[in-house]
């Protein structure tokens, strides 16, 4: 097999080819998409752990197969559903988006269900902390999210109202929550989780994007 076909079985496959005969899996990151979902708040960290160099890939989960149109306009075709999603993936990114508030994304549940029960972290940003708040998974844990009041109105069954933190974004026990400003903070928490690069890398990394070259 030449290298051009094996380098295109292996993106099918999940896997990276490291030198010539040598050949490592990629492990899955999940993003749940869905019609109006904030891309934005994917961008960072998506970019990020996809790259070459990590031991991940980006795959995409939505609630069926249709293609679904982010805030943004991007027309995406899932590579997942709900009910053909492989059970060993290593994360689960929940991006926000007015569909949560709509209670339009509640079938999802089951595999944030399954995440929490294997000790799979879950990521949730903006809206999608609401989501997490009103089905218990933020009780006894440190969070953040779009404000305590706001997170309170979004969730009437929340009763973790003592463990919320003012914070741009916050990792507890293998949740990490942020506030719909935090998509840098939320990549940061990601990716020190993941262990991604050198905390010292990640932390060059995001002060580079959040200062950026120049003041305005």
């Amino acid at each position: 097999m030449n290298f051009i076909k094996m380098t295109y079985r292996c993106h099918l496959f999940r896997c990276t080819i490291l030198k010539e005969g040598s050949v490592t899996m990629k492990k899955e990151i999940l993003v749940f998409i869905f019609d109006g979902y904030a891309d934005w708040e994917s961008a960072y960290i998506c970019s990020e752990l996809n790259g070459a160099e990590t031991d991940y890939i980006v795959k995409t989960l939505s609630l069926d197969k249709e293609p679904k149109i982010s805030m943004g306009g991007f027309r995406i075709m899932p590579d997942y559903s709900v009910s053909d999603y492989p059970n060993d993936f290593a994360m689960l990114l929940l991006i926000g988006g007015y569909a949560w508030m709509e209670q339009k994304n509640n079938d999802i549940q089951p595999v944030v269900e399954y995440a929490v029960k294997h000790h799979i972290p879950v990521a949730a940003i903006c809206n999608a902390s609401n989501f997490m708040a009103e089905n218990g998974y933020l009780d006894n844990i440190e969070h953040s999210g779009n404000t305590l009041d706001y997170m309170e109105s979004q969730a009437p069954h929340y009763k973790g109202n003592s463990n919320f933190i003012e914070k741009q974004a916050v990792e507890c026990s293998g949740i990490i929550t942020a506030n719909g400003t935090a998509s840098l903070e939320f990549a940061k928490e990601i990716m020190l989780y993941l262990n991604v690069k050198p905390v010292e890398k990640i932390n060059e990394w995001y002060k580079f994007n959040k200062l950026g070259l120049y003041q305005q």
